[in-house]
């Protein structure tokens, strides 16, 4: 098999409009493409694979309509897949055969020989954790605003009456549905007066307010970084994104040398980092986010970010 027949595993769920511009890019380059959903298992998505009798698993994923090699998979680009289901079967069954699932099939996704893996699921994993983030982030050597988690409520107090203003925001965020509708929980301010006995039922996240000017969120790929100013006058940018103008910025090499180090950090090639910009020109560093997004700046910038992930993946591991 030849390295133009070796395909692009995109593991994603349906609905996902930045996988499909990737896909396309790929398509338009002939790079065969079998895109799935590990949620989909076992109605429409099936796996074989043996190891033993050789140094690697061996074996193929199916999908009703392709078939990719395990042996051969160039790259994987691991997005938003849904979680493994089985709703009819019990509860105590339900867990017994989602735990096979993500060990069995996701274990051998996780271990295939030349891959390039755009992020490794592990990684994302890792990455995920706020606070080994915000180590990372300090260790890199980018500055960041004192950042308190706890789930003491006089800890939580004196920490805002010492670094007042203060925001509080979620340390991760799962589906959250009002009304049925996914909602995204937004950083919000909050004073010292309103932490209450409630803080001790879990962790909280508590952060000195940045005095900014402006968001940065830069989109590393690869070697290429990608660095748009955003201006919406918003302490949460992402609760209207009507508000906002983008314009493309270049990245001081200080930080664009601590982005490659936190990405090295934790084994990454993707990263989607966000910073808070000061009226001083300082980057303060708010988070980076494994599997961020980024297509929706691409119209209003011309950035090529498209071409730069199907870039990457097309050429695989080195």
């Amino acid at each position: 098999m030849t390295n133009d027949d070796r395909p692009v595993l995109v593991v994603t769920n349906l609905d996902d409009p930045t996988a499909d511009l990737v896909i396309d890019e790929l398509y338009e380059r002939d790079v065969p493409v079998v895109r799935f959903d590990s949620g989909d298992f076992p109605a429409t998505l099936s796996c074989s694979a043996v190891i033993g009798d050789s140094d690697s698993w061996r074996g193929s994923v199916r999908t009703p309509s392709r078939r990719a090699d395990l042996g051969a998979v160039r790259s994987m680009y691991y997005r938003r897949p849904s979680g493994f289901t089985f709703p009819h079967l019990d509860k105590q069954d339900e867990r017994f055969a989602v735990a096979q699932a993500r060990y069995g099939l996701g274990g051998i996704l996780t271990s295939l020989p030349g891959c390039l893996y755009v992020n490794h699921p592990h990684r994302i994993g890792d990455a995920e954790y706020k606070p080994s983030g915000l180590a990372a982030a300090a260790e890199a050597g980018f500055m960041l605003p004192p950042t308190l988690i706890t789930n003491v409520p006089a800890d939580a107090r004196a920490f805002i009456k010492r670094h007042g203003p203060a925001v509080f925001k979620p340390i991760s965020v799962p589906l959250y549905l009002v009304e049925g509708k996914a909602q995204t929980v937004p950083v919000s301010e909050v004073a010292a007066e309103d932490i209450d006995e409630s803080v001790s039922g879990t962790m909280h996240l508590f952060q000195k307010r940045v005095d900014k000017v402006g968001d940065i969120r830069v989109t590393v790929i690869g070697e290429h970084t990608f660095a748009v100013r955003i201006d919406s006058g918003l302490l949460d940018w992402r609760t209207d994104y009507g508000t906002h103008t983008y314009t493309p910025v270049r990245v001081p090499p200080a930080v664009e040398l601590a982005m490659h180090a936190y990405l090295s950090h934790f084994g990454l090639v993707f990263g989607a980092f966000d910073f808070a910009l000061t009226d001083s020109g300082d980057w303060i560093f708010i988070e980076c986010n494994p599997s961020g997004q980024w297509a929706w700046m691409e119209p209003p910038t011309g950035l090529p970010m498209t071409a730069a992930l199907a870039d990457l993946l097309e050429g695989g591991a080195s």
